[in-house]
């Protein structure tokens, strides 16, 4: 029996490069190896926008999240796709789960309080403080045996981890020890060379962009500020542009090529920059075609995500049905 991996994203837009290095790409490869979920994490979301615009949003970026999955070759047939709120024994269940954890041990939790001073947030809600719990029971409703992240997101595995070894240690086994999956989960850096690729930084190149827009986008882009004219030698380290072409440029030999030239100071930003956009419109046009065959395949998005939701609703009430018995709360 293959082990069950559980992973996703909060749908709050688009996705771009920065997942494509930093997440899409393993997701794709582990579809073959283990039986996995993904979940769209709506109602985490609402930790940090519950106003009514933004729940206004959530619906199609649902629909584009789904999109993106299926573009870079994530295949419903292989793993299931389903939207958070659309099990509510997931809700249910983070009700139990959070008697088992303290206030305290979810204040101690790193992203969480380096998520409430980026976003200057006096008072947490009670939502925000517990959403951990909510990922917990988002892992083990499902009975996760894997979690992919990286190491900075390793603390909530931990907690995840906590909160079952303590329903085991109380009610009797029923939860598999989840373990962080922790591969080389790569960053890569905004178009302005500031900070990682983020929606709310607008630093982003979008898998769905148009032709037109990534090269704007490219053209723009942050390299060298030591560099005034093109015959002066530039910085090929932590220059943006050379970081792209890394990942995304297959000709490796080209790459090397306009490296010693940059350094030199025989090739200038706009032509380096052009062999960019050159290679991302070789490695995004597929995705980009694959996008628009199934965008227009009406129906198919909801098709996948009801087939989702019956299959995980199937695991969910099974779990409760567990949980329920090891407590003595199947009084009916």
């Amino acid at each position: 029996m293959r082990k069950r991996i559980l992973t996703g994203d909060r749908p709050t837009g688009k996705l771009h490069l920065g997942h494509y290095v930093g997440s899409l790409r393993n997701r794709v490869k582990l579809q073959e190896e283990y039986e996995c979920f993904f979940i769209i994490a709506d109602l985490h979301t609402l930790t940090t926008k519950s106003d009514p615009q933004s729940i206004g949003t959530v619906s199609q970026n649902i629909k584009d999240l789904v999109l993106d999955y299926l573009s870079v070759g994530i295949d419903p047939e292989k793993s299931t796709i389903f939207v958070q709120s659309k099990i509510p024994e997931i809700s249910e269940f983070a009700i139990l789960l959070s008697m088992l954890v303290s206030i305290s041990r979810l204040e101690r939790i790193p992203t969480l309080k380096d998520m409430i001073k980026a976003l200057k947030i006096e008072n947490p809600s009670y939502g925000l403080l517990g959403y951990p719990v909510i990922q917990a029971a988002d892992i083990l409703v499902v009975r996760a045996n894997l979690v992919p992240v990286g190491k900075d997101q390793e603390s909530h595995v931990e907690l995840t981890r906590e909160i079952a070894r303590r329903f085991n240690g109380l009610y009797g086994e029923v939860f598999p020890e989840t373990k962080a999956l922790i591969g080389d989960v790569a960053t890569l850096v905004g178009t302005d060379g500031k900070a990682k690729m983020s929606k709310s930084l607008n630093n982003c190149i979008y898998l769905s962009d148009s032709p037109e827009t990534v090269k704007t986008k490219v053209m723009k882009m942050y390299t060298d500020p030591t560099r005034i004219h093109p015959t002066d030698p530039g910085h090929v380290k932590g220059n943006p542009v050379f970081t792209y072409h890394d990942v995304f440029n297959k000709n490796k030999k080209e790459v090397e090529e306009l490296k010693e030239r940059y350094k030199k100071g025989t090739v200038g930003d706009v032509e380096v920059k052009q062999k960019l956009n050159n290679a991302l419109k070789e490695f995004l046009a597929p995705i980009r075609e694959k996008r628009n065959q199934f965008e227009n395949n009406s129906g198919l998005v909801e098709e996948i995500l009801n087939k989702g939701a019956k299959k995980t609703k199937t695991e969910a009430k099974e779990t409760l049905r567990l949980v329920k018995k090891a407590m003595g709360l199947d009084y009916y």
